[in-house]
């Protein structure tokens, strides 16, 4: 795409993100490696140098439709062989398939470049991710969509790396099966939330996670696991369509419960009590709209609106036809709580009062409506548009798009925003953050042709789900 010349973005928006793109390349032996997270000098984290597995997803889209793939190769192969540098704590043993959430290249005194991996060991409040695995099967799946490079993809190592991801996703867990089973603070939600056990967003990732079993080479050892992640799969999707929805019916349903059941044949499976239900929800969810629920496990429903994993699940075709369609309905219903001044809020509705202290920690970031308590981030506009030009509403990713440019450019591409409808630069917020910038271009490459969601493998031509 002619990045001056776009029949849809505003050109010197457009031209400033990709110019922030390019300064953000990480070289390393003189090769590009990745994109540093941010370029702001005041960052007051060390590891926005570094170039996250999770932020790199939308700059690695945007090189792979711009015809650098060879980038996005290089990233996949240095991940992997970074798994090695995973620190083995005493009388702990590693888990194999385990991968970084970051990385860095340092140049030592002697000139020498070396790559310092981060598992969470280095993190504030040592977070260790579980989704970095699962964005690399995405990243992997696109570079072999969008390059035809299958060779690539069966090679030993990567082979190697992809069993070591799906035996890892497909381990038995308590709890709820088929469900994976999550610590709090590990995935996009980097802070305490109160989202530990069965987040949407990573049933959604697990979801396509387990699609990347079509990239291993089936032979009589791989044959059990590749059979292994499609019934995993079709058990998944069916068990998040039916549990995690909530529309009024359901919401209805939930409120009738009679509890403390027992047996095969009852409704309230889980043991929910009506009384857990939030006042708010009833007034909030839209007539003839719906979305799927944060979080479920036994006696317990998260009814709060987790962006990420709601546009994830229309985009990966976890969610059917009809419930698409619902849930982009509940954004247009809900467009100041959801979208506001600046697309895209990552929770609704914030945690408040003296709850939030007790969730959180008192974690100064997530003070209401801000940063992972109901704050606005740019990223989350390039999954909109996707699952808009899924679901058939074109129309509100043109709205969104435009919503994000009146601002993106001027504030110098932020982190992210505070307040209910997104009006306030955060107040911790890196400027230059290089993934708001990616999802910006990204955005406008899927609205300039929607065939490039399966270009990059984002649509399954075997999808069966919508």
């Amino acid at each position: 795409m002619d990045r001056s010349n776009s029949a849809i973005a505003d050109s010197a928006t457009l031209e400033d993100a990709y110019h922030l793109l390019e300064r953000a390349l990480l070289y390393y032996d003189g090769r590009p490696v990745g994109t540093i997270a941010s370029l702001d000098p005041r960052a007051p984290a060390e590891n926005y140098r570094d170039c996250f597995v999770r932020d790199f997803v939308s700059a690695a889209f945007v090189l792979l439709l711009d015809g650098r793939g060879e980038i996005v190769r290089n990233f996949l192969t240095l991940i992997l062989q970074l798994r090695g540098q995973q620190e083995e704590l005493e009388g702990q043993q590693l888990v194999p398939g385990v991968l970084p959430a970051s990385f860095k290249v340092v140049t030592l005194d002697n000139g020498v470049e070396e790559i310092f991996a981060d598992f969470g060991d280095r993190a504030i409040g040592r977070v260790a991710p579980v989704d970095s695995m699962m964005w690399w099967t995405i990243l992997l799946k696109a570079y072999v969509s969008s390059t035809g490079d299958l060779a690539f993809a069966h090679t030993p190592e990567v082979q190697r790396g992809l069993r070591m991801i799906l035996s890892l996703c497909l381990q038995s867990r308590f709890e709820v099966f088929p469900t994976l089973l999550v610590p709090d603070g590990s995935f996009m939600i980097d802070r305490r939330m109160g989202v530990n056990g069965h987040p949407l967003e990573i049933q959604a990732l697990f979801d396509v996670t387990l699609g990347a079993a079509n990239l291993l080479v089936v032979d009589e050892a791989n044959r059990w696991l590749f059979e292994l992640a499609r019934r995993r799969r079709q058990v998944l999707r069916e068990y998040i369509r039916r549990y995690y929805w909530l529309d009024l019916d359901a919401l209805n349903r939930i409120y009738r419960f009679n509890t403390e059941m027992f047996g095969h044949d009852i409704d309230n499976v889980f043991n929910i009590y009506p009384e857990s239900i939030p006042a708010w929800v009833v007034d909030w969810i839209p007539d003839k709209a719906g979305y799927f629920v944060g979080n479920l496990g036994p006696g317990r429903i998260d009814f709060r609106f987790f962006s990420q994993g709601n546009l994830l699940a229309i985009l990966f075709g976890l969610a059917d036809l009809t419930q698409a369609s619902q849930i982009m309905r509940t954004f247009e219903q809900r467009w100041d709580n959801l979208i506001g001044l600046m697309p895209v809020k990552i929770v609704y509705p914030a945690i408040k009062n003296h709850e939030w202290r007790l969730m959180t920690g008192s974690d100064p970031k997530n003070t209401p409506w801000s940063y992972h308590n109901g704050g606005h981030w740019p990223v989350l506009i390039w999954p909109f548009v996707a699952a808009a030009l899924r679901a058939d509403r074109r129309d509100l990713a043109v709205r969104a798009v435009a919503e994000m440019e009146k601002r993106a450019k001027k504030d110098a591409w932020a982190e992210y925003y505070d307040g209910r409808h997104g009006r306030l630069i955060g107040r911790r917020a890196n400027l230059y953050q290089v993934w708001s910038a990616t999802g910006y271009i990204l955005a406008i490459k899927l609205l300039e042709n929607p065939d490039n969601l399966k270009k990059l493998g984002l649509i399954e031509d075997d999808d069966n789900g919508q």
